[in-house]
Order: C-alpha cells, then structure tokens, then sequence
C-alpha cells in the first residue's frame, strides 16, 4: 500500500453520489474514491452523506462505518462490467467495512450547503444536527435571520435565481419598496480561499447587473457585532443604494 494513504481514527465524511454506490456499501460494505482526490488526513472512520437523489432520505448523513482496511486497485477492478469507463484504469482507494452503523440522529443539510470530502470528529459526528455543525461553522445565516425578524423585516432564505443562464442561490433575499436585497453570509471557512473569493466577485456582480443590492457580512461581525449588521442591513431597506 502506498505511504501516502492515511490512517488513524479521524472521521472522513464521504458521498454516496449514486443509488448504487449506497447498496455497494450496505450489501459489499465498500467505499471507494479516487487517489488523486485522496484526502491526506489520517481518517479510522468514514460518514456517508446521502445528497439529494435519495429523496426524503437526501441532504442528510445516516450512516458512518470504522475502516477496516485499505487497498488501492484500478476502477476496472472494482467494476469489471464498466471495461469502457473513460476512468476504468484510473488508480482508486478502496476502503473497506466490517460493519454499518447508524446514526442516532440523521445529521441533515438543513442551509444548503455544497458537501463533498471533509473531516470531522467522532464527538461531532455523534453530537450533530446539521452539516454546519459538523464542521464547526457557525449559523450566521440563522443569526441574521433573527436581526431580520427583530427588525420585522419579510425575507426567503436560500433564495435561487436564474440570471442568464447562470444560477445563484442567494442566502436571505428581501423585497422592499426600494428595491430587491440580496443579504450573503461569510463563512470564514468557505469564503477565504481565492477561488470561492473569486466565484463571490461574479456572482455580486450578476446580481447587481440584474437590479440586486447586494450586502456581503463576514462570519466575525455577525458573531461579534450582530447590531452593527442590523442597523447596515437597516440602512440600506431605507435608502436606494448599497
């Protein structure tokens, strides 16, 4: 096995993408993901997210496993049917399962959020509600949501909208009198790095094209000064410009 696969008793949340990578794993008890994508974290555990394609059992994470063992093979390995697969001969970890457990609770998706490889604790996992949670971001979106309330001020949160041919989803949308608000909270985790910071950059700029306002609040100022934001937020419902 090579050096650069990990070990230990950290928790890798992973994604079942498809129905038949959910029954690959209860009935062979077997996960897989390719080693260029290979987390380099050390991980014992692996969580399973379950996205929307399952329905009323998506958005969610049930079900997580201690690793039993590690093994690379190439694709056409895993599945020898799929001879034509444009990655058949590419090089996957293969993670294997003595057992299946459940959850006590299903940990749930409930501000949509992008999910894909990550890593957690397994006090975490066990404590959790929402992905938020999970990964230690707290719930600006719900903190600014409460400034909202308080200044009886309508929203719709996870507002999404079409702007030629692109999609958005915007955190806490408002219409006013004086116009239409687009409110986007600032996780710390998910909005420093330069290509997030560069997606945010196009995406303002669609918006304000499409006769948006847009209000951007960093992770720091909803926590540490919630009534700064409310009395910004404020300002800008009351006048015609940003």
């Amino acid at each position: 096995m090579p050096k650069n696969i990990p070990k230990g008793k950290t928790v890798l949340i992973g994604v079942l993408k498809t129905k038949n990578d959910r029954h690959i794993l209860f009935k062979e008890r077997w996960y897989r993901i390719p080693l260029e994508f290979l987390p380099k974290r050390a991980f014992g555990y692996t969580a399973f997210y379950q996205p929307a394609i399952f329905g009323k059992r998506g958005k969610r994470i049930e079900y997580y496993a201690k690793v039993s063992s590690k093994s690379v093979h190439q694709r056409i390995e895993l599945f020898p049917k799929e001879a034509n697969h444009p990655r058949a001969h590419d090089d996957y970890l293969k993670i294997k399962f003595a057992k299946i457990e459940k959850l006590p609770r299903a940990i749930k998706n409930i501000i949509p959020r992008r999910v894909s490889f990550g890593f957690t604790t397994m006090k975490k996992l066990l404590s959790s509600r929402d992905i938020l949670e999970l990964y230690g971001v707290p719930k600006t979106e719900q903190i600014v949501e409460n400034l909202l309330k308080r200044l009886s001020v309508k929203y719709l949160p996870q507002f999404p909208v079409s702007i030629k041919s692109k999609r958005f989803r915007i955190d806490l949308a408002i219409f006013s009198k004086n116009g239409r608000l687009a409110i986007e909270c600032d996780n710390r985790k998910a909005h420093t790095g330069k290509l997030q910071k560069s997606k945010d950059k196009i995406k303002d700029s669609y918006l304000r094209r499409a006769g948006w306002r847009v209000i951007r609040l960093k992770e720091r100022d909803i926590i540490e000064n919630p009534n700064a934001c409310a009395r910004k937020i404020g300002r800008v419902l009351s006048t015609n410009e940003d």
